[in-house]
């Protein structure tokens, strides 16, 4: 498996392909490798003949210094475990910080419409910047046909897809299904550095969301949004950030239930210091 460092060793390799024609599905990771991951690998590589996955931290897209400086870095069990999927359909971009920013590590600033305004954006400054900026240099780098997200993100997979309309690019978004754990506990690399208590706990996130869903049919979004925030006052281990129901298309919060418009509930909650989101569609 072919692991690249520098941009343009991987660009002499993308314009091989682009002669012969070859499609490229590209997923964008941060390391730390999980079946979650493997998953978007397996869908990219069903609907392309050649699969770039980048490994890179993006520091732009931090808001905690400590939480990007915690954050896993490894390179080689990442590889290994996409050689489990494949070993000669797979190339692997693992840049330093300065082949993708230079000596100007910073975000450029961004407009999506008001989307990086909601949930994400309003507890965590410059969050969707970052990813805008190091999204649209790899989609320039990897030019790939098609580019793959999970829904555990939503709401950056509806950034990212607000950002190639905005910027005319030429790839398609992929959103890829949440990939659980047995007992319902979004995949996430966060997950490794969760104490023995706080894992146990974790899954309650999972659950108390498939309730708001149950509950959303018949009550209104306040109703639910109480109710999941009295669960949350009982748990001990969590502690709830935000508890939101919003317009999937404008992320905004729902104030009068519409049969004519699509809802999604969103959570982020800490378990202990490590900060846990996930969602799920309720309509």
């Amino acid at each position: 498996m072919k692991v690249f460092h520098n941009k343009s060793e991987l660009s002499q390799v993308i314009d091989d392909f682009k002669v012969k024609n070859i499609t490229i599905g590209f997923v964008p990771t941060m390391g730390a490798l999980h079946n979650g991951h493997l998953s978007l690998v397996e869908k990219a590589l069903s609907e392309n003949q050649f699969a770039v996955v980048s490994v890179f931290v993006n520091p732009t897209q931090f808001d905690n210094q400590e939480d990007l400086v915690k954050y896993p870095r490894t390179l080689d069990a990442d590889v290994a475990l996409l050689k489990t999927v494949s070993n000669d359909k797979i190339v692997v971009y693992a840049p330093a910080v300065e082949d993708i920013y230079g000596d100007d590590v910073k975000s450029q600033s961004f407009k999506f419409d008001g989307l990086e305004n909601e949930m994400e954006g309003a507890f965590r400054d410059g969050h969707f910047d970052g990813v805008g900026t190091i999204v649209k240099r790899f989609f320039e780098i990897v030019t790939p046909n098609k580019a793959y997200f999970g829904e555990k993100d939503f709401q950056q997979l509806q950034i990212i897809k607000k950002l190639v309309e905005l910027h005319d690019m030429p790839v398609e978004v992929i959103g890829c299904p949440i990939h659980r754990a047995e007992d319902g506990l979004a995949m996430s690399s966060r997950n490794t550095r969760l104490t023995v208590d706080h894992r146990e706990a974790a899954p309650f996130i999972y659950k108390t969301l498939k309730s708001a869903k149950t509950k959303f049919g018949t009550k209104s979004a306040k109703n639910v949004t109480e109710w999941v925030e009295a669960q949350f006052n009982k748990q001990p281990l969590l502690e709830l950030e935000y508890f939101i129901i919003a317009d999937v298309d404008t992320l905004k919060p729902v104030k009068r239930k519409s049969t004519k418009k699509t809802y999604r509930a969103f959570i982020a909650a800490y378990a202990g210091d490590i900060r846990l989101i996930d969602n799920i569609a309720l309509n």
